[in-house]
């Protein structure tokens, strides 16, 4: 008789929505302060004036020295934890960032109609908020790359679909057709928050002085959000928003169940959380 030896064997998860990324406490700290310096990059109009020097396209480098770290810290603070993620994880955050710099072009530009964010919203469903948000910021990327749409509006993309990934890892759990439902109305949801984010940058330097929809500096909070909410239901919320909320409702339902089933085999087949056990195998001559 030979003497025994170990073998390893995959232990399948658990979990019936495992993650790729695990949101750690140090991974949500990091996300956390991250979402709140870029939501006050995001809404310092409504504190500092326009005239006073500081315009988006000086403070556009800063969103990317504000992300890029961060994105970097939260993949190795999961790289080195003890559950973190691993090369199969790394894998698939390219493959499915490859996806969507190939799917934004596809609908970007014709009446609001965006394809991205319905794969962003699902492959962050699956894989979890951290997975989401990272997903979110090299799709932009990517694709930015990709089109050449490169400018000062890229950090604010990048960091809005950021938080829409984040969100969809967030959601409470539900099961078929519920959990339809429920990712089409979160993509609608997240049509019109992008949409604001996005009109909130350029906003007090698109719309001139001395009309109903400009930034007035030094006016209150509450008037020049008058003036923003105005501006935005008269320039994209029946266009832009309204297409990619319609474009993310659809292609949930009808692409959904589908892409969900397929991104959870490779998650199974994976076993991107599962621990590698150790069993005594005898082998006889």
């Amino acid at each position: 008789m030979r003497p025994t030896a170990l073998r390893p064997a995959a232990v399948r998860p658990t979990d019936a929505r495992p993650t790729a990324v695990r949101m750690s406490p140090r991974s949500g700290l990091v996300l956390a302060v991250v979402s709140v310096a870029g939501l006050a990059m995001f809404l310092w109009p409504l504190i500092l004036s326009p005239t006073s020097g500081i315009s988006h396209n000086r403070d556009a480098p800063f969103i990317f020295a504000l992300i890029l770290p961060a994105l970097i810290a939260v993949l190795l603070a999961e790289l080195h934890g003890a559950n973190g993620i691993d090369t199969k994880a790394l894998a698939m955050l390219g493959v499915l960032t490859a996806f969507g710099a190939v799917l934004r072009p596809l609908g970007a530009g014709v009446a609001g109609i965006e394809t991205v964010f319905f794969l962003l919203i699902l492959a962050g469903r699956v894989y979890g908020p951290g997975f989401g948000f990272v997903l979110g910021s090299t799709t932009m990327f990517a694709s930015a790359l990709l089109t050449g749409g490169i400018g000062p509006w890229l950090p604010f993309q990048m960091l809005a679909a950021s938080w829409i990934g984040l969100g969809a890892g967030l959601l409470p759990a539900a099961k078929g057709r519920a959990e339809i439902a429920l990712l089409a109305t979160y993509g609608v949801v997240a049509a019109y928050f992008f949409g604001f984010l996005l009109n909130m940058w350029f906003w007090p330097f698109t719309t001139g002085t001395g009309t109903q929809l400009s930034f007035v500096a030094g006016a209150s909070v509450a008037e020049n959000l008058h003036r923003f909410f105005v501006y935005t239901v008269v320039t994209s919320t029946f266009g832009w928003d309204t297409g990619r909320a319609i474009t993310n409702a659809l292609a949930i339902v009808l692409l959904g169940p589908t892409v969900l089933a397929v991104l959870r085999r490779s998650t199974r087949r994976a076993a991107f959380d599962a621990p590698v056990q150790f069993h005594e195998h005898t082998q006889q001559r």
